[in-house]
């Protein structure tokens, strides 16, 4: 309850400071993460997501396959804190790097479980992407 609590009260800041609600912001589109993606993800995921252009042998997931393996459901919560590195424990460094040092910007709010999260523009568009290419 408490962090739910704190979230909510960051998204209130959040669109009180920029003085709109969640459907006025310039939410990012599934192609600028996919150019993020391409930039930093595909050497192990491969180029759009196919893990069979995978520059690196380590067993990647298919990406594409996100929401098949969760029930046909896409976890955004669980998808954002694998990307920034806020799950780690589940996945090695060794893996996966972290990418929440790199994912700083701008704050949007994000739709997750039913609470408009501020989330940095960069990590917000790469779930735009990851949710856009499922099965």
């Amino acid at each position: 309850m408490k962090r739910t609590v704190v979230t909510m009260g960051l998204t209130a800041l959040l669109l009180v400071q920029s003085n709109c609600t969640p459907a006025d912001v310039d939410m990012p589109e599934p192609s600028e993460g996919a150019a993020l993606f391409n930039q930093n993800c595909s050497v192990c995921h491969g180029a759009n997501a196919d893990p069979t252009a995978g520059e690196l042998s380590v067993g990647a997931p298919d990406l594409r396959q996100i929401a098949t393996r969760n029930r046909g459901a896409f976890p955004r919560a669980a998808v954002l804190s694998q990307i920034d590195g806020y799950g780690r424990g589940r996945v090695g460094a060794e893996q996966m790097p972290e990418f929440g040092a790199l994912l700083e910007g701008e704050l949007v709010p994000v739709e997750v479980e039913g609470i408009f999260t501020p989330t940095p523009r960069p990590l917000a568009a790469l779930l735009a992407y990851l949710e856009d290419i499922q099965r």
